[in-house]
């Protein structure tokens, strides 16, 4: 299932997953990650929730918070040790 799904976002998973250079990671990076994609996806549905019937300028927080959360998914599940890295920098 992993690689299956690796394969339909590798173009995403390809951004972050390049490079040749050193990188430092921390398992503490993928779960910090992973809460950041829940709060983001929370924000991205309570904005959602509250904006229902009103005007369409409430769906661009929702289309935001719901990539980055998104995102953040992506790459804390199926994301490689150096996607993580990239994410939070590699020093």
């Amino acid at each position: 299932m992993k690689q299956t799904l690796r394969a339909l976002f590798s173009p995403i998973l390809n951004i972050f997953e390049s490079g040749n250079e050193a990188f430092v990671y921390k398992s503490s990076h993928r779960y910090i990650l992973i809460f950041i994609g829940c709060v983001f996806s929370g924000l991205a549905i309570a904005v959602f929730w509250v904006a229902q019937g009103k005007d369409p300028g409430y769906f661009l927080p929702v289309l935001i918070f719901g990539g980055i959360g998104f995102i953040s998914f992506l790459i804390g599940f199926i994301g490689t040790d150096r996607a993580v890295a990239k994410i939070w920098g590699t020093r």
